[in-house]
């Protein structure tokens, strides 16, 4: 796959995915970027933002298995994971398989499941493979977690662990459209009778396809400089007053393979410092730790980060 078939097929599934979502161009993007990337992304927003239905747009334009999870905070490992039942008639245990054994998998409500559930997660995120019983069963490549959570809401709900959201490449946070995109969305509904959904949309993209971008993400190499960026970016948070707590070194890593799934899909074979600059917020504002100072203050991650990346001189 060339640059220019890569990014005809961006286009093609921007355009398909447009069809149901309007005026989250942004999102999208970066939903594509995580993909492409092999990342993760958590979806943050108030209810009615179109948070599940872009995830079941993007399973709908490709030729991947789609899984969804309602988590619950009755929701045990097992559920999403799956079992090993007695099957007496051949008297071994066989694995029935949970959800989590698809392609893209979106986990609705993740943080109103309890912390062990959450956790259930973990492996699956990081090494893209799960241990059930003492044996580990892979999950492929192309494995790729979309959760969504409510900000509003706290009651029956449990924070995310620093350790698991710092397994997602991006939090993206979810706002209202703008005006002229809520009436294109209300002019849509009015053309269909009234309680159904969208006509389902053209898959564009097919695993091999899928599997060719990766392969083109992945031969894109950063200049020194580029890295140099990133990396004193990431080491800032560690030492900057108003953070309690800095990004990890996989935090570092993610970001850069997010800096050349952006190059490729701008038609690019290197980055610019402005790769470095649009994803550093999405990329970092979920794994730090404000301190007692900024809560104080009332200061964001988002306001905290930006000072960083103000500070930091980017590359000529």
């Amino acid at each position: 796959m060339t640059l220019t078939e890569f990014q005809s097929l961006a286009d093609a599934l921007r355009g398909e995915i447009r069809k149901v979502i309007a005026g989250q161009d942004a999102l999208i993007d970066h939903l594509l970027i995580a993909l492409f990337a092999r990342g993760h992304c958590l979806l943050e927003g108030p209810p009615g933002t179109a948070k599940t239905l872009l995830a079941q747009c993007l399973s709908q334009v490709t030729t991947l298995d789609f899984g969804r999870v309602q988590f619950t905070p009755d929701l045990m490992p097992g559920d999403v994971l799956g079992v090993s039942l007695f099957n007496f008639q051949t008297n071994e245990f066989r694995l029935t398989r949970g959800p989590i054994f698809t392609d893209i998998l979106l986990a609705d409500e993740i943080n109103r499941a309890p912390p062990k559930t959450q956790s259930a997660l973990l492996q699956a995120m990081n090494e893209r493979e799960v241990t059930i019983d003492d044996k580990t069963h892979p999950l492929g490549a192309e494995f790729f977690v979309i959760a969504t959570q409510n900000p509003i809401e706290q009651h029956g709900t449990y924070p995310l662990p620093e350790a698991q959201l710092d397994r997602f490449l991006f939090k993206l946070v979810v706002d209202f459209p703008d005006r002229a995109a809520e009436i294109a969305i209300l002019g849509r509904g009015t053309l269909r009778p009234v309680g159904e959904g969208a006509a389902p949309l053209a898959a564009v993209m097919t695993r091999e396809a899928l599997r060719q971008g990766h392969a083109l993400v992945d031969a894109i190499r950063l200049d020194d400089s580029i890295v140099g960026y990133i990396v004193d970016l990431t080491r800032a948070t560690r030492s900057d007053a108003e953070l309690l707590h800095g990004v990890s070194t996989r935090a570092a890593a993610a970001l850069a393979a997010a800096v050349r799934a952006r190059a490729a899909l701008d038609g690019r074979d290197y980055a610019l410092p402005d790769d470095v600059q649009a994803l550093f917020l999405p990329a970092m504002r979920h794994r730090i730790v404000l301190g007692p100072t900024a809560e104080i203050d009332g200061r964001s991650p988002d306001e905290v980060l930006t000072a960083i990346l103000n500070r930091q001189d980017a590359p000529r």
